[in-house]
This record gives C-alpha cells, sequence and structure tokens, in this order.
C-alpha cells in the first residue's frame, strides 16, 4: 500500500496512520490553513477526476447526520486517489478499549448496542446497509458516545460489484450467512451486531476457525448457546442474542432498533427496580449523553408481537388534505404550504378547531389562514412595528399577541374585539408567552430574566419569577396539578440564557428544581402534556425536557427529580415540543431538520426537512398534523406519525 504520511490530500497534511483495512487506510490530517484536526480515509482503489460513481456515493454518506456516526465533512480525489474527511475520535475504537477476549457487564453493552443500532436504523431508513459492523469500526466520541464508521465498503462495494470473500476475511466472523453468499440487507447489519455483542458478553465470538470453517459455521452452525459459557447471563437475554443471530433472516427482529431495545428489556427483566431519589438541585455537568428506555413490557412480549415497522421515509410533496385523510398519508407528506408571509416565521398557533392557522412573522399583520388549503382566510392589523408572538388560550376563546413595543395584546377571536393591553414588561422586549391549561392566566418571558404571570380579563399580575438571570427564551406550563411535582399546584418550566433549567410554581414563584451547570443556553423547553405510569403499581410522573444551543436534548422526571433522557443532536436545538397525547415529542434544530420520537421507546419516528431551519411548530389539537415554519418564510403542514 501507498504512504501517504507527509502528503497533501485536499487542505490536510496527512500526519500519521491511524489504521487500515483491506479497502482503505485513515490518517490523521491537519488542516494546512485552520490547524485543526480530522481523519482521512484513503480509499484504495483509483478513480478519474470525473469518476460519477464516487462522487455520488460520497454525497450518500456525507448526508449521514447522526449522533452515533462518524460524520463526514467533505470528499475528494486527488490525482486518481479518492479519500474522505471525517471526524477525528481521539479516544479511538472499542476494540482498543476492549481488547479480544474482555467481557463485559450487561449494562455497558446494552448501551454499547442501543447507540450503534441507532446510527445503524438511520442508516437503515436512508436505504444504506453498512456491511462492516465490528467493533474495530465502533469509535469512542469526546463525550464518551459511540459513533460508527467505515461506511467506505458499503461505498466500495455497491459501486464497484463484488471484491470476492477473500477481501473480507478480516471479518467474516461477523458476517451474516446472507451476505457471505453476496445478498447484503438490513438484517446483515443486525446479525454482525449481535455477534459483536455475544463476543462482549461471553469473551469469544460464536465461529471462529480457518477462513473455511468460519464460512460453513456461518452458512450452517448454530451458535453455541451463551449460558454454556457464561450461566449468570439471563436467559431472556441469550434468547434475544440468538434470535437476531437465526441464519434466516427473516427469523430475526424486524429491523435493528427493535433488536436493541429486546436487548434492554431483557437486561432490566434481571434487575430489581428501586426508586431513585435525588436532591431537588441537580448538578447535570456530568450527565450521560446515552438514550436511557423506559420500557415496560417484557422481552416475551417482544419477542411474541408484532414487530414494529421500520420509520416511514419522508414524502414532503404537497397531497390535499382529503387525500391525506382517505389515503392515510405517510408521516411527513404536506397537505398544505403557507407563502403569504414575507418575513422569517416567529410563531403560529392552531385554532381550536384544527383547520385554522394563526401566525405572525415580524410583519405588522396577524395571518388567520386555513391549514388544509394554505389559503388566507383574513389578516389583522397589529398596534406594534411588528408582531412576534402568538398564543391561543385553552378554549380558544381569546388570542394574544406580543410585538416589538413589548407591549401585549389579548383580544377575542370570535368578535375581533380588543379586550385588554398589558404593560408589566416596561420595555423589555417579550421573547415567550404561554395560557395556562384551565384558567384564563397568561405567562409571558423577557429580555430582562423575568416571567410574569398574569390576568388575561384584567391585565393584572398574579406572579413575578425573578430566577433567572439572563433572557428567558422559552416556558411551558405543566398541564395540571396531578402533572406537577409532588405537593405543588400548577407549575412552570423556563429556560434561556443563563443557561439553567428552572421549574416553579405559578401561585408563590417558589424554585421547585434548578437544572443547573448546562454547558450552553437553552433554547427551548417543554413540559409533556400526559401523566406516566412506567410500571404497575408505580407512581405517576411527567416530563419536563429542553433543547440546549450544544445540541444536547434533555428530560427529567418531575415526581423523582431525575434525568430520564440524554441525547445530543449534532446541531443547536431551537425547541422540544409534545404531541397532544404525550405519546410523541419533537424537536428542531439548525441544520433544518425536525426529528418526531415515540416518548416511551426512544425510537425516531420520521425526519421531516425544512429549507432553512425552522423556528417554530406546533401540533394539531387531534395530534394528526404538525405546521412548522422558519427563516424562509414559509409554514408547511404535514403528517405527524
Amino acid at each position: 500500500m501507498v504512504d501517504y504520511i507527509g502528503q497533501r490530500l485536499g487542505n490536510y497534511q496527512l500526519t500519521r496512520l491511524l489504521g487500515e483495512g483491506g479497502f482503505a487506510q485513515v490518517y490523521l490530517g491537519e488542516h494546512i490553513y485552520l490547524s485543526t484536526q480530522a481523519a482521512i480515509k484513503v480509499l484504495n482503489t483509483q478513480v478519474a477526476n470525473d469518476e460519477g460513481w464516487f462522487r455520488t456515493e460520497a454525497r450518500t454518506i456525507a448526508r449521514l447526520v447522526h449522533p452515533n456516526i462518524v460524520r463526514v465533512l467533505e470528499f475528494g480525489i486527488e490525482g486518481s486517489t479518492p479519500f474522505l474527511v471525517m471526524d477525528y475520535a481521539p479516544s479511538g475504537t472499542l476494540r482498543q478499549r476492549h481488547p479480544r477476549g474482555t467481557r463485559l457487564p450487561l449494562a455497558t453493552v446494552t448501551s454499547y448496542v442501543r447507540q450503534v443500532a441507532e446510527a445503524l436504523q438511520y442508516a437503515h431508513n436512508e436505504k444504506l446497509v453498512h456491511r462492516d459492523v465490528k467493533p474495530e469500526n465502533m469509535l469512542v466520541g469526546r463525550n464518551n458516545e459511540i459513533l460508527l464508521s467505515d461506511f467506505g465498503i458499503a461505498l466500495i462495494t455497491q459501486t464497484m460489484g463484488d471484491q470476492g470473500i477473500q477481501n473480507v476475511a478480516g471479518t467474516l466472523p461477523y458476517t451474516a450467512p446472507e451476505q457471505i453468499q453476496g445478498k447484503p440487507r438490513q438484517a446483515s447489519d443486525q446479525y454482525s451486531l449481535a455477534i459483536v455483542a455475544y463476543e462482549w458478553l461471553v469473551g469469544d465470538r460464536p465461529f471462529n476457525g480457518s477462513l473455511t470453517e468460519i464460512i460453513s459455521q456461518q452458512l450452517a452452525v448454530a451458535p453455541l448457546p451463551l449460558r454454556a459459557s457464561v450461566p449468570t447471563i439471563p436467559p431472556a437475554v441469550e434468547q434475544v442474542i440468538l434470535t437476531a443471530l437465526e441464519k434466516d433472516p427473516d427469523k430475526r427482529f424486524n429491523n435493528i432498533l427493535a433488536f436493541a431495545l429486546a436487548l434492554e428489556q431483557a437486561s432490566q427483566l434481571d434487575t430489581s427496580s428501586q426508586q431513585i431519589n435525588q436532591p431537588v438541585e441537580v448538578d447535570l455537568a456530568a450527565a450521560t449523553i446515552l438514550p436511557s428506555s423506559l420500557l415496560a413490557a417484557s422481552v416475551a412480549n417482544e419477542l411474541s408481537a408484532v414487530k414494529p415497522p421500520e420509520p416511514p421515509s419522508v414524502r414532503q410533496e404537497p397531497a390535499s388534505f382529503a387525500q391525506a385523510k382517505s389515503q392515510a398519508a405517510p408521516a411527513g407528506t404536506v397537505i398544505a404550504r403557507y407563502r403569504e408571509h414575507t418575513n422569517a416565521i416567529r410563531s403560529l398557533v392552531w385554532l381550536a378547531d384544527g383547520k385554522r392557522i394563526v401566525s405572525v412573522s415580524n410583519e405588522k399583520t396577524v395571518h388567520v389562514w386555513d391549514a388544509t388549503t394554505g389559503n388566507k382566510l383574513q389578516t389583522y392589523q397589529d398596534a406594534s412595528d411588528a408582531a412576534r408572538l402568538v398564543a391561543r388560550s385553552a378554549d380558544g376563546s381569546l388570542i394574544a399577541t406580543a410585538g416589538s413595543d413589548a407591549l401585549i395584546r389579548v383580544w377575542n377571536f370570535t368578535t375581533n374585539l380588543l379586550i385588554g393591553t398589558y404593560r408589566g414588561h416596561q420595555g423589555q422586549m417579550v421573547n415567550a408567552m404561554a395560557w395556562s391549561p384551565t384558567q384564563q392566566l397568561l405567562a409571558s418571558a423577557a429580555t430582562d430574566g423575568t416571567v410574569h404571570v398574569w390576568d388575561a380579563n384584567t391585565g393584572q399580575p398574579l406572579t413575578i419569577y425573578r430566577g433567572h438571570t439572563g433572557s428567558v427564551a422559552m416556558l411551558a406550563w405543566s398541564p395540571s396539578e396531578s402533572a406537577s411535582p409532588p405537593g405543588h399546584g400548577l407549575c412552570i418550566v423556563s429556560g434561556g440564557d443563563d443557561a439553567s433549567i428552572q421549574t416553579w410554581e405559578v401561585t408563590t414563584g417558589k424554585t421547585i428544581a434548578l437544572y443547573r451547570n448546562q454547558p450552553a443556553k437553552v433554547l427551548g423547553v417543554g413540559w409533556s402534556p400526559n401523566v406516566y405510569t412506567l410500571s404497575p403499581g408505580a407512581s405517576t410522573s411527567s416530563r419536563v425536557g429542553c433543547g440546549r444551543a450544544d445540541g444536547m436534548i434533555q428530560m427529567w422526571d418531575t415526581t423523582a427529580n431525575r434525568e430520564v433522557l440524554s441525547y445530543r443532536y449534532p446541531a443547536p436545538v431551537s425547541f422540544v415540543v409534545w404531541s397532544p397525547n404525550g405519546k410523541r415529542f419533537a424537536y428542531a434544530s439548525e441544520d433544518k431538520m425536525i426529528e418526531v420520537w415515540d416518548t416511551m421507546t426512544n425510537r425516531k419516528l420520521v425526519t421531516f426537512t425544512h429549507a432553512s431551519p425552522p423556528r417554530v411548530m406546533a401540533w394539531s389539537p387531534d395530534g394528526k398534523y404538525i405546521a412548522s415554519g422558519g427563516d424562509d418564510t414559509i409554514i408547511q403542514v404535514w403528517v405527524a406519525p
């Protein structure tokens, strides 16, 4: 192989070899202008500068943006040598962290498998099969997250044809039977990940020997049960691994994430549940970034039930509202677009009938339009220079708008009459506002760090909360007193520039929980609209969640005051919003994406893409549709999962 140390590829000087395989060499590279480091994968093939297949497939891999996938930053062809530039993970691989023969704790294995499975599920949804899942291709990120790398084998084999079994001899112990036979599919990655999990739990791979022996074992020999080597492995865990190692891919789990979830469930069956008591003040500086499963079903149910379908591919061509309802259009299908705004969308709200939307965009008008057609119905003149925020009361009778003059106006939507103006913020720009779930109270937050709770009918303040030291960006009410922390009435969660999330009681302004030491500004907060029961006989709880400028999404159980989910997205997260029934939550990010997840399984259901970063989003009252808009001035209404 050619030694590229000291040479320049693109804008990178290659300084040392990090690793090599049958298809590529990986070097540490330093940007000649920025002095930043990256991993440079140099493919062991020669192409012409105008070689279309390489550029097409490289673009496919570069579009893979997931917190558990090594990001491809750029690609190119130097002379006739193709190369990829990727994020550098200085902590090495899981093979280096856990050498062959090492047995890992079950909790560690389930954590690793879950992260890798989420990455592979994302790739599978993008119609890409990895084909080379092994510990050597699992890197350790800067925050101890697992990053799947080396989609290069998929690029090479898809574009250049089968290279022969000898070229994958080094990974044959992880290769699925159908892949050995030249028919790789998504289930092949599941088989490979199950081999890795088997090795971590037992300390050895199920199939070893010469090249010929491994091929015959993979094709026809059942793996030795895990408990034969390690009797302490729970039977349910063994059953999950062996199911994923079925020779017939149709007998494995329906998708790779279902395998990971079943493994989590099986591991939890062996662990007695204990109530975790934590102090009210929670320090999250060293919080885990791994998603936490809150599944309560047994693994037996997972194995016997109908396996979950793969997340739908996003279809964003406009469809009529009638077609969407009658034909059960897939999630992500656009049913209407509203194009009458001339500035970036700042706020929107559905009316109670679920067919009309009110929106504002830093203009002097408030727009009311038909959510089923995208047709404008009417506009209202705002008294300020620009309308910035809009919100409606729980019963739908009142609308509040906040403008650039720092005043909040409340008007009766039925009669179109202004019924009051709130002037309590005294010249401070209003950043957020929300109606209470049951009373005619409004909460509004401003740039001076205060949150005001006041009566919409009289304009009289009830409480002014002063717990923040910086501008408050977002706030949300608890859906009811029963959903608030025990012993408290209606509560509000708020967050902003001081990088803290605070939960406090409306009537007293007393701080209930303070989640501090956040490393980045809080751009969005939300409160789940329902009450969760995690297991039979367990106490109920609701959740608060936030999105941060560093891409972190976090959720906390309001009853136990403990974190239940921490997930890092590779771009700033601008808001977190729950569906009306609380079974889904969505977040938007600066990379133009909105992702919708299942709240109990932490499984991504759909990704929706905007032409520019989305700034606002709201579910329809029945939870069937989502309206979202952003800097491109267009609001889209699309089918929710």
